[in-house]
């Protein structure tokens, strides 16, 4: 029962953001029911039946999906929450300016949009500042929290543990320490320890203490990528900033975040998924249209079988989705253990062409589409390279920290296709580590430029 219970306060994350985005897209009809009673009150707008306000609540609460409204920090105060929510507020009233049909006529219109803007303002900011209010103190009564433990004991240590102590609104619960001198109540074991005892704890944050010796630092990092933990470290003397590192306050506390990557930034990964989506939609309705029929009745007319292979893969978090691509294959036991190799018997005739030319790829557009991978990332591995490359390469497992992509920096700089020895897969992995640590859009540019020169000039890996 107990095991149900804390099951049950832990998949608050999991349904919040529906229950937030169906309250937010009430609470904006509200607001614009309010609106409309006030601009037509005072003449600023002429007469709009309530029912033209629908488009534009369903509006506000797309640009608030994308937006990522929906993730409200623990740690976030309530000025954060107004700076995000100011933003999509500049947003959609830009977009309502251009699109919305009952600002097209008349002559108030930079002053209809003004009073929009404060009145929903006003009253969306307030609503906004409620839920986060609700969720502060869903919070501190013990629910939707986050297991934390602190590595290393020192003289910033309690300090933390005395803010979350403090802070119950934060929702992050404190397991412990893990140090090799302290022996207080507080204390799971040595540090040695937490590499096996972490595991069964079900963690969500690691705090590092600011006195550990650089490579246990590395150590323990490494051993939360491995297991999609994240590390927050105390800052201290002794901490050498780089530049991609940031910051998380705690009232006045500050910790620094030392694995995020440029993809955690809401505004990077809502770039590359607009990105992803023009792109994909462009594909899909362009190509694949009529590139599906086509090779479809080829492989029909060569072999029997499916004209797709669908084969599941590891993608975001380690997540399995169902990989798509043309069936280049006579139906076999083995595709998803064996690799293809060069001149394999298991290749059909239409195959070995779509192979040769990357054109069984293609259909990944759809699983772009669906959001299960990105147009540039990491290729995602069948299962059981994973299972065999895991335990082998350090860090192999956090290049599923963000989406896996149809192709990517590996593939551009020659690591593509069969893998033959250990050092072809432990490049491949510090390429994608690179990518993911180091993203930004010009970089996914250039390997798209890459990636077309490389299909017409270096076609040696494909087959």
């Amino acid at each position: 029962m107990y095991k149900f219970y804390i099951f049950m306060k832990r998949r608050f994350d999991t349904y919040f953001p529906w229950l937030f985005t169906a309250s937010d897209f009430f609470a904006c009809l509200l607001s614009l029911a309010v609106a409309n009673f006030f601009l037509q009150r005072f003449h600023v707008l002429g007469e709009t039946e309530f029912s033209a306000y629908l488009p534009l609540a369903l509006l506000w609460i797309l640009i608030s999906i994308l937006r990522k409204d929906y993730r409200i920090g623990r740690t976030e105060e309530y000025e954060d929450t107004l700076s995000k929510f100011s933003v999509t507020l500049l947003w959609f009233l830009g977009a309502t300016a251009i699109l919305w049909t009952p600002l097209q006529v008349g002559n108030y219109r930079w002053i209809q949009i003004g009073s929009l803007g404060v009145t929903l303002g006003f009253l969306m900011g307030f609503f906004r500042v409620g839920v986060q209010l609700i969720l502060k103190r869903y919070r501190a009564l013990g629910n939707n929290f986050q297991n934390a433990i602190i590595v290393g004991k020192g003289a910033t240590s309690p300090k933390l543990v005395d803010v979350l102590r403090i802070r119950k609104d934060f929702g992050i619960n404190f397991l412990g320490y893990f140090d090799d001198q302290s022996d207080c109540e507080q204390t799971r074991g040595e540090i040695g320890d937490l590499f096996e005892v972490a595991p069964k704890m079900n963690l969500d944050l690691i705090y590092i203490h600011e006195k550990l010796d650089a490579s246990l630092v590395k150590r323990v990092i490494d051993f939360a990528d491995e297991h999609y933990i994240k590390v927050k470290m105390i800052p201290g003397k002794s901490l050498q900033l780089e530049k991609n590192l940031s910051f998380s306050r705690y009232g006045d506390f500050f910790v620094i975040n030392v694995n995020e990557t440029p993809l955690d930034h809401p505004l990077n990964s809502f770039a590359k998924r607009i990105f992803d989506l023009a792109f994909a939609s462009f594909v899909t309705v362009f190509i694949l249209s009529w590139l599906i029929p086509l090779v479809g009745i080829l492989i029909k007319l060569e072999s029997r079988g499916p004209i797709f292979f669908i084969q599941d893969r590891n993608g975001l978090n380690n997540k399995v989705f169902s990989c798509l691509k043309f069936r280049s294959m006579t139906p076999n036991d083995y595709a998803d253990s064996h690799q293809a190799i060069k001149n394999d018997p298991r290749v059909t005739a239409i195959g070995a062409f779509l192979r040769k030319t990357s054109l069984d790829e293609m259909p990944q557009f759809l699983n772009v589409l669906m959001g299960s991978m990105s147009i540039v990332g990491p290729r995602p591995h069948t299962l059981p390279m994973n299972d065999t490359f895991r335990p082998q390469i350090e860090r192999y497992n956090s290049r599923h920290k963000i989406k896996p992509g149809i192709t990517g920096l590996a593939q551009v700089r020659g690591y593509r296709g069969e893998i033959e020895n250990s050092f072809q897969i432990r490049s491949r992995v510090r390429l994608d580590y690179f990518y993911i640590n180091n993203w930004s859009f010009l970089l996914d540019m250039e390997i798209m430029v890459k990636t077309v020169y490389e299909l017409l000039f270096n076609r040696e890996n494909a087959y």
